[in-house]
């Protein structure tokens, strides 16, 4: 398919921009946009049941497009003008008007899977707060921030995995937010190159730190304290959601507790570099990202023996 693009290169081509798409060939470029450009979000793995696959490709190709159009524009005016235009299209697409690639293949899974309007909606909201928001004062404003932009995902997951109750959904948010938080933690210097400060800067303050510390890479004491609390405040995250891994299929609690246990780990390796995400990004070698997924397996096992 000659429209085989990149949000970015899509949205300046005017006669893909024009066009309606055909049924084979959308699913086509989700299949394909999943497979080849990708970061956070956890795309199709073996831990996945196979008819499942094409859906978190559709599910994830939204995704995709909605963050590119937000941090790959390079004009935040842009920006927010191209995520009105997908706001618009997801609307149509509700009414049975897709013609977008992406929305055409979404509209089987939504159908399919009954997945309401309101999660893809928030997660635009958060790609359009991004443009005008660059730091937040409290935590509670973060959370509000992550409400829009990583619990979505996780009651997208949950809806395409067949579960839409309540309490799901809540340690959902629980996992989700803990998530996005370890991952602020984690990028804090990658976030200021893109003009962004997730650590509140309440906290900062609360302890002596300031902007400024970030601003020079200079991890203080009183930075470093700062960061103390928010990996707190994370992990507390991580272990209020921990239960939901053991309410769920096991092919699904084998992927939520691997989710759990990486961002967990994320956190641990903050604490050995004494909290100086300034000077280091802390990761997780590959050899001990397969040392999680054998302890995530040894555990749902255990449960389903149980």
């Amino acid at each position: 398919m000659d429209y085989f693009l990149l949000p970015k290169d899509f949205v300046g081509l005017p006669a893909a921009m024009s066009r309606a798409f055909g049924r084979e060939e959308s699913l086509q470029y989700a299949r394909w946009l999943a497979t080849r450009h990708y970061e956070n979000f956890h795309v199709v793995t073996f831990l996945l049941p196979k008819n499942l696959h094409q859906d978190f490709y559709n599910v994830y190709s939204f995704c995709r497009w909605a963050d590119d159009l937000g941090d790959e524009m390079g004009d935040g005016a842009l920006s927010l003008q191209l995520l009105a235009w997908w706001r618009r299209e997801l609307d149509a697409m509700y009414l049975g008007r897709a013609k977008h690639p992406v929305f055409v293949a979404l509209r089987e899974t939504v159908e399919r899977h009954r997945l309401p309007h309101e999660p893809f909606a928030d997660l635009i909201r958060a790609f359009e707060q991004d443009q005008t928001v660059s730091t937040y004062d409290s935590f509670r404003d973060l959370f509000g921030y992550c409400r829009y932009s990583a619990n979505p995902v996780g009651r997208l997951v949950l809806g395409l995995c067949g579960y839409a109750d309540a309490e799901r959904q809540q340690l959902s948010d629980s996992t989700c937010t803990g998530l996005q938080l370890a991952n602020f933690w984690q990028d804090v210097t990658l976030d200021w190159d893109k003009g962004r400060v997730y650590l509140p800067l309440g906290a900062l303050a609360r302890h002596g730190s300031s902007i400024e510390d970030i601003r020079l890479r200079r991890a203080t004491p009183a930075f470093r304290a700062a960061m103390r609390e928010a990996v707190e405040v994370a992990r507390e995250f991580f272990l209020n959601g921990l239960p939901l891994a053991r309410m769920v299929n096991r092919r699904l609690a084998l992927d939520l507790d691997l989710f759990s246990r990486g961002g967990l780990r994320v956190l641990e390796k903050i604490e050995r570099l004494n909290y100086d995400v300034l000077s280091r990004r802390p990761s997780i070698p590959r050899i001990e990202r397969a040392t999680l997924l054998l302890g995530s397996l040894l555990r749902v096992v255990r449960w389903n023996a149980a």
